[in-house]
């Protein structure tokens, strides 16, 4: 997911059942591209896909509502920045899924919030709200229960659970610190420029970031089976088709974006996992997952 700084008006239900669509539509995609994975893509082809057609779309939308496109400096330094944390961040997420059940990698990655308040404090000097202190301990409680970190339900020990999560785990946690990162440097070094135009160079410094890798990986791998493409086809669908709504419906909502409501995103993921994938995990990782979901997103909708 791109950078998007949340709105704090108040929602009609038009603009949360929207909201509740663009988590569907991210859940969905990860589920996408974990069938792509299944079949012969790998990370870097989808995530050159998918940021290359996000970036056109958004571009086809500023220039069909003629929006003009003028950087400072300070932004010209900084969005470069930004468009290689999220293009890192996004080949990182995507290695997570490949390695872990959907739901779990996303769950790691929803640690970002804790990885924006430790960014902030390392760059900015900003000390951690409160709010945030008290929801650091109940996040990680949630995810090592949602993780299995001992291994108690899988049966496996903790070295064992380990040695199957470890590496998908790392690259969540990745994709959270460098998410976080890139929020905070958009929140005081971009804040001030158009989303749609902020997206669109992500997007585009993503796809770069994702082709160099394919280059280094000698070239694209793309799906050995229809269901490979199907996967392919719907996860660059899915994500492009979630920003254009976010782009385009929700500012005629009063609505620019809302972290907090779209971050059901792994509940949806755990769903789909399940019916798509025959991903299935014990009843106290759900518990665990939806203490995640919950902290996180009563971090979102709090008042500042």
């Amino acid at each position: 997911m791109a950078a998007v700084l949340p709105s704090r008006r108040a929602l009609s239900g038009a603009a949360f059942a929207t909201l509740l669509l663009i988590a569907l539509m991210m859940g969905a995609n990860h589920v996408a591209a974990r069938v792509a994975f299944n079949n012969g893509a790998d990370v870097a082809t989808a995530v050159v896909f998918r940021s290359t057609v996000t970036a056109l779309v958004i571009v086809a939308i500023l220039a069909s509502q003629g929006v003009k496109v003028k950087f400072t400096a300070r932004h010209k330094k900084f969005l470069p920045a930004i468009g290689l944390l999220i293009g890192i961040q996004s080949l990182c997420l995507y290695s997570a899924v490949a390695r872990l059940p959907v739901a779990l990698a996303l769950l790691a990655f929803n640690t970002y919030p804790i990885w924006t308040a430790i960014w902030s404090g390392l760059v900015y000097r900003h000390k951690p709200e409160k709010a945030m202190l008290y929801a650091m301990p109940v996040i990680l409680f949630g995810l090592a229960l949602a993780l299995d970190v001992l291994g108690a339900a899988s049966g496996l020990g903790a070295a064992g659970q380990w040695s199957r999560i470890g590496a998908g785990v790392a690259f969540a946690l990745a994709a959270a610190g460098t998410f976080g990162l890139a929020l905070v440097l958009t929140q005081h070094e971009a804040g001030d420029v158009d989303g749609r135009v902020r997206t669109a160079t992500t997007m585009s410094m993503a796809a770069i970031v994702a082709l160099i890798t394919v280059g280094l990986q000698g070239g694209f791998h793309l799906p050995q089976a229809p269901a490979g493409w199907g996967g392919l086809a719907a996860l660059t669908f899915l994500y492009g088709t979630a920003f254009t709504i976010m782009f385009t419906v929700l500012p005629k909502l009063g609505v620019v974006g809302n972290s907090a409501i779209m971050n059901v995103e792994p509940v949806f993921a755990l769903v789909l996992g399940f019916l798509i994938l025959g991903q299935a995990i014990a009843p106290i990782q759900v518990v665990g997952a939806l203490i995640v979901v919950g902290a996180v997103m009563v971090l979102g909708m709090r008042k500042r």
